[in-house]
């Protein structure tokens, strides 16, 4: 039978493209035979000016009859033009090309518009035997990806625990090789083992000013089925570094220049990729040993570009060097920011080397999430639905939640309670026995709890608080038997978008 190939296109704009995982921009259909057995077909599809990376569902009949079709893909112009992207041959039915990262078998590099091509190999087709095909093509623009590559690594909602903030060999990560001798770039693969025996179920992959990781993280990503890679990099600039989680795609970074005259530019073309971005280690000197560690952006940044605070990085908790109060500050200003934390480490082998003393994991940043993928991760983030674990323990946990008329809320959400309204605020704490806890009312501890001790290993606290009508903030903190914070809550938001009506 001839062979037939039907291309089922859709209208779309370079701007639109489907980014739900069963909505595909494209299908591709065709039919084989036994004339097909061992020959090269090229399946055409056009590209549009727009997209930045391209992902491939494909499936075919015959298998019970030994039908075999081999899978690659070529660029415009194909092999004659070097245009040539990738074969897996018969190892897989799904994958994606980006200027970042492709899946393994497939070459990452630029989406060029134009007339690109499936490449169908039939190693084995009987004689008698006929097949059909169909390859789900999505296009993705401005760094985003199709759902289909998002899919949860876990299902429930849940309390995730992750390390916001680390380097390896893509920037100035480094440890011991294998001869034990001096100090190389630290492979990705060491980063991502050692998260996963400290039991985290997400890591970001921020290195300094580059995406290049995010190829290893393609490759990595199966193998690491437990644990979360998510996109990352360090905005490193002279005068201030934030990570911007969520994309992969290159963002110009050069603060000062021409081209990116100020940090509210940066920030402002960092929110059209839907990134979710972190002021680091805001409260450092910065200078010849480490400039820009320090926030000293000028003119003022507009905070309403920004979504979170590093408020611990590393072991700085309690200390001169803490983000707590820089954060507090912005809450002040009537900012809405969440509080994280991350390791900030350069030494995947760090862990194993101290056993625990710092490194991957210290602190840890724990979500409140409705899966365990990149979007629920990062909503979660947005939300304020976290708490940092200080010290990095695997069980430490706060829960702080409020009730009222019309409204049940957890960390991060805001309540409207009018003059003389009331809540009923909860706190939860488990494994920090003999330790005490305190309530931040607007930056000041508020004496609301008659009995702040914590006597056993889980425990439950309550209070009622009563509005005066205004915007204010209440958060929880945990501290351990020796006085050191061990937990930091995000805020309830009390009245903030808007004065509260009167009863």
């Amino acid at each position: 039978m001839k062979f037939r190939t039907l291309l089922l296109l859709s209208l779309f704009s370079a701007t639109a493209f489907a980014q739900s995982g069963d909505k595909p921009d494209l299908t591709l259909t065709g039919k084989l035979s036994g004339h097909d057995n061992q020959t090269y077909k090229l399946v055409p599809f056009d590209v549009p000016a727009g997209v930045d990376r391209i992902t491939v569902d494909f499936a075919y009949t015959g298998r019970d009859e030994k039908t075999t079709i081999d899978l690659g893909l070529l660029g415009p112009g194909g092999f004659r033009n070097n245009a040539f992207r990738g074969w897996s041959g018969g190892n897989k039915s799904r994958f994606t090309v980006s200027a970042t990262d492709a899946t393994p078998s497939y070459l990452p590099g630029p989406i060029n518009p134009g007339r690109w091509n499936l490449l169908l190999g039939i190693p084995n087709i009987r004689e008698k035997a006929h097949a059909e095909y169909t390859a789900k093509v999505y296009f993705s623009g401005n760094g985003k990806i199709p759902d289909l590559l998002d899919a949860p690594l876990r299902a429930e909602a849940g309390w995730y625990r992750g390390d916001l903030h680390m380097h390896g060999a893509h920037s100035d990560g480094s440890c011991t090789p294998q001869s034990g001798k001096g100090k190389v770039p630290c492979p990705l693969f060491l980063t991502a083992q050692t998260a996963a025996e400290r039991g985290l179920d997400f890591i970001a992959l921020s290195d300094h000013n580059t995406v290049s990781q995010a190829d290893a993280v393609r490759e990595l990503q199966p193998y690491f089925d437990r644990l979360l890679l998510l996109p990352g990099r360090e905005l490193t600039t002279f005068s201030g570094h934030a990570n911007l989680l969520g994309a992969w795609l290159p963002l110009d970074f050069r603060v000062g220049s021409a081209d990116v005259p100020d940090w509210n530019t940066l920030l402002r073309r960092a929110a059209t990729l839907d990134g979710f971005v972190s002021i680091n280690h805001p409260i450092r000197l910065s200078g010849e040993l480490c400039m820009g560690c320090g926030w000293t952006a000028k003119p003022e940044v507009d905070m309403r570009l920004v979504q979170a605070i590093e408020v611990v990085n590393t072991n700085d908790a309690d200390t001169a060097i803490s983000g707590v109060p820089f954060w507090q500050a912005q809450l002040d200003k009537g900012h809405r920011l969440t509080a994280i934390g991350g390791s900030d480490d350069h030494n995947a082998k760090q862990w194993h080397e101290t056993r625990g003393v710092a490194g991957i994991g210290t602190p840890t940043t724990v979500v409140h999430a409705a899966n365990l993928s990149q979007r629920a991760v990062l909503d979660a983030l947005r939300a304020g639905h976290v708490y940092v674990d200080v010290f990095g323990s695997k069980d430490r946990h706060l829960e702080f939640t409020a009730k009222g008329q019309g409204f049940d809320a957890e960390m991060g959400d805001e309540v409207k309670i009018a003059q003389n309204g009331k809540a009923d605020f909860s706190l939860r704490v488990a494994n920090v026995d003999g330790g005490s806890v305190e309530i931040i009312a607007d930056g000041k501890p508020a004496n609301v709890i008659d009995q702040p001790r914590i006597a056993g290993a889980a425990q439950a606290f309550a209070f009622t608080w009563t509005s005066d009508g205004g915007r204010h903030t209440l958060r929880a903190n945990v501290r351990n038997a020796d006085g050191k914070l061990v937990l930091i809550g995000n805020p309830i938001y009390v009245n903030r978008t808007g004065a509260a009506a009167k009863p």
